[in-house]
This record gives C-alpha cells, sequence and structure tokens, in this order.
C-alpha cells in the first residue's frame, strides 16, 4: 500500500514561514491554486501530458521548499 503521506500531507509545516510566524489557511489555498495554474498553462504550452494533478504538484512543491508562501502585509495584520 502506498504511503499515507502521499494522499494526506502533513500542512503544518506550510503553515508557518521561515520566521516562525502563522501562516494563513487562505493564504495556503490561494498559493497552491495559483501554482497549480502556473504548472498546468506551462504544460499547455509546452504540449506535455500531466499524469499527476497539478495541484498535487503544486503541494508537492511547497513541501520541498521550493516555493514559499509570501503573505500580505492586509493578511498578516487580521
Amino acid at each position: 500500500m502506498a504511503d499515507n503521506k502521499m494522499f494526506n500531507p502533513d500542512l503544518r509545516d506550510l503553515l508557518v514561514d521561515e520566521n516562525g510566524n502563522q501562516i494563513s489557511r487562505y493564504s495556503l489555498v490561494t498559493a497552491t491554486a495559483k501554482l497549480a495554474r502556473e504548472i498546468s498553462d506551462e504544460a499547455c504550452e509546452n504540449h506535455e501530458i500531466i499524469t499527476e494533478k497539478p495541484v498535487s504538484t503544486a503541494l508537492d512543491k511547497l513541501l520541498a521548499g521550493e516555493y514559499t508562501i509570501e503573505e500580505p502585509a492586509e493578511i498578516k495584520e487580521l
């Protein structure tokens, strides 16, 4: 059976930035969606077939530290 973390990754690490500040779930969802759209658009432009869902790829990249989530100041102050 496949590793359960593959299907249910621990996102707590993504909800804390490099300074130890809490990141909102809204920012996590927005960043994941934007990155997934970029992955999908890039594959379409290059005429590539995607075998894994773009959202899964985006989460993998965020978990691997390839991208960081930057919250706007107005969200940080809420």
